[in-house]
């Protein structure tokens, strides 16, 4: 495919596989970690706009952007124009290059709070929010999407003309609806029609779990570039792999255990830094597992990883199960995906 430079307003992006905004998982450090392992972009995680909270612990540590590779973009989740337009200020103020607009997210607290995907219901606010948003900051203001709010009204196309119109730089579209949350399988015509009707980049998003799936997402929708976000729970490596497929037309070498490791031990030191040790060895379980997944051995690791409650001693247990993994094979060597 064409590896042209994509533009977000002044930024160039190095390639086309973006790590997606998941929301209270994409922190910096592991924002840090897609980079290292060849994301071209990474969107930080959604973040309220309500300027009560800006001030907390936990909406200051969605905040941080210090020393993170450029473009900075931060992602803002919200329903009331001028609330979003003052967040988005903010952000810029602390250094953000570029604010993304969730529209997205299906999850059922955000959506009850009349945000996230949500907002697809109502084209009125929609369009109030974006023209607040984009004329409110100079830094380019993208959007993130579904394809409607149930599969009966898969409005994107409509939503993508008024972002367009109203100065969005680039749209990222997930193949779901709001209803779908994230059951059965994405589609990818509505990503296509929204593609083929616009000018700015289109990102898709949805069920990528691989180079041959985002390649054959690109040729069938005709998108920009793809957006990764829950496979990249298991292999964080995945990025590197599918800009590889797509630069050179064949599959990258299989990766070794001993070239990933050092990298996710960097990444658990950097977690259990960015949060406070305890918050930061409960929530590391969590990349742990997904690591882990479906590796010989990893659900008797897994096991062991939940009782431990020391970040030193976390670590340690995640460098030997790899050290003894790469003893056998130099390879992963999966057993089940859904061990």
């Amino acid at each position: 495919m064409d590896q042209a430079p994509l533009q977000i307003g002044p930024h160039r992006i190095s390639n086309r596989v973006f790590a997606a905004p998941m929301a209270g998982i994409a922190d910096l450090p592991l924002r840090r970690l897609f980079r290292t392992f060849g994301a071209g972009y990474a969107v930080g995680e959604m973040t309220t706009s309500d300027a009560r909270l800006r001030g907390s612990r936990k909406t200051a540590r969605r905040l941080r952007m210090d020393g993170e590779a450029e473009p900075v973009a931060v992602q803002l989740a919200g329903a009331d124009p001028t609330m979003l337009a003052d967040a988005a200020r903010d952000a810029v103020d602390r250094g953000a290059q570029i604010i993304d607009i969730n529209m997205g997210c299906p999850v059922k607290k955000v959506c009850n709070a009349a945000c996230g995907s949500a907002l697809l219901r109502d084209e009125a606010l929609v369009g109030r929010i974006l023209d607040a948003v984009v004329q409110a900051v100079t830094a380019p203001v993208t959007l993130k999407i579904r394809t409607g709010w149930d599969p009966a009204h898969r409005n994107a196309p409509r939503i993508a003309r008024m972002a367009q119109d109203a100065g969005i730089r680039m749209l990222t579209i997930h193949g779901r609806t709001r209803a779908c949350g994230f059951q059965g399988h994405a589609e990818y015509d509505t990503i296509a029609e929204v593609k083929s009707q616009l000018t700015i980049p289109v990102v898709a998003n949805g069920d990528i779990d691989g180079p041959e799936a985002a390649r054959a997402v690109l040729a069938h929708t005709g998108a920009d570039a793809v957006m990764i976000g829950r496979a990249a729970h298991e292999r964080p490596w995945i990025f590197g792999e599918i800009d590889h497929l797509l630069r050179h037309g064949v599959a990258a070498p299989p990766m070794r255990i001993a070239d990933v490791t050092p990298a996710l031990l960097a990444y658990l030191d950097e977690h259990y830094a960015h949060h406070d040790d305890i918050q930061g060895v409960r929530t590391a379980r969590k990349r742990i597992h997904g690591w882990l997944r479906g590796l010989r051995g990893g659900r008797e690791a897994g096991r062991r990883i939940n009782e431990i409650e020391c970040p030193v001693a976390q670590r340690r247990e995640v460098e030997i199960f790899f050290g003894e993994a790469a003893a056998r094979s130099p390879f992963f060597e999966y057993i089940s995906r859904s061990e």
